[in-house]
C-alpha cells in the first residue's frame, strides 16, 4: 500500500522517490497494522437496524452509532450518554444525540450494565462525526445477556439491510 501511495507522489514531484522516502520517516510501518486491526474490529462489530454497533471483547461491549447514521443527523453538537451502572435491556432508550438537523435516541442494543462513557464525545460531540467508529464510540456495558450478540446484524446483513431501505 505504501507503495501505490509512494508512486502517487512521484507524478506530482520528481524528488521524491521511494528510497529517498523511507517507510518509518512518516510512520507507515504502522499503516498496514492499524488498517488490518480496524478491518477486523469492523468485521467484528454486530449492527442494529436503529443504526447503532456493538463490538464485543470479553464480556464489554463498546455502542456508538454507524457511518450512516452520523451522516444522516449532520454534525452533531450534543451527546446525551446513559450514566454508569445504569442497567438496559437490549433496544432500551438510554440516550440521545442532538445535531444541527435533527434530534435521535441511543438504543443499547444489547442488554447490560453501562461500566464506562466516552467522556471525550461529551465534551466535543463532533468525535462522533470524525470518527464514529474509533475515537467516536459512545459507552461500554457488560453484558448480561450475551447470546443477544447473535441475533444483531454482522457488516455483510446490515450493508444489505443498507441497500434495500434505500430502495
Amino acid at each position: 500500500m505504501a507503495r501505490v501511495l509512494l508512486s502517487g507522489l512521484r507524478s506530482y514531484s520528481s524528488k521524491f522517490t521511494l528510497l529517498q522516502l523511507p517507510r518509518t520517516t512518516c510512520g507507515w510501518e504502522h499503516i498496514g497494522k492499524h488498517f488490518s486491526t480496524s478491518h477486523h474490529q469492523l468485521s467484528s462489530r454486530k449492527y442494529t437496524e436503529k443504526h447503532e454497533w456493538v463490538a464485543v471483547d470479553g464480556n464489554i461491549g463498546t455502542i456508538g452509532i454507524t457511518e450512516y447514521a452520523q451522516e444522516a443527523l449532520g454534525d452533531i453538537v450534543y451527546a446525551q450518554l446513559p450514566e454508569v451502572d445504569t442497567q438496559y435491556e437490549q433496544m432500551e432508550e438510554c440516550g440521545a444525540l442532538e445535531s444541527v438537523k435533527a434530534a435521535s435516541e441511543l438504543y443499547s442494543p444489547v442488554s447490560g450494565k453501562v461500566t464506562e462513557i466516552n467522556a471525550a464525545v461529551e465534551d466535543q460531540p463532533a468525535l462522533i462525526n470524525k470518527s464514529c467508529y474509533d475515537e467516536g464510540w459512545l459507552f461500554k456495558l457488560e453484558l448480561t445477556v450475551p447470546s443477544e450478540i447473535d441475533e444483531l446484524m454482522n457488516k455483510e446483513a446490515y450493508d444489505k439491510f443498507l441497500k434495500e431501505s434505500e430502495e
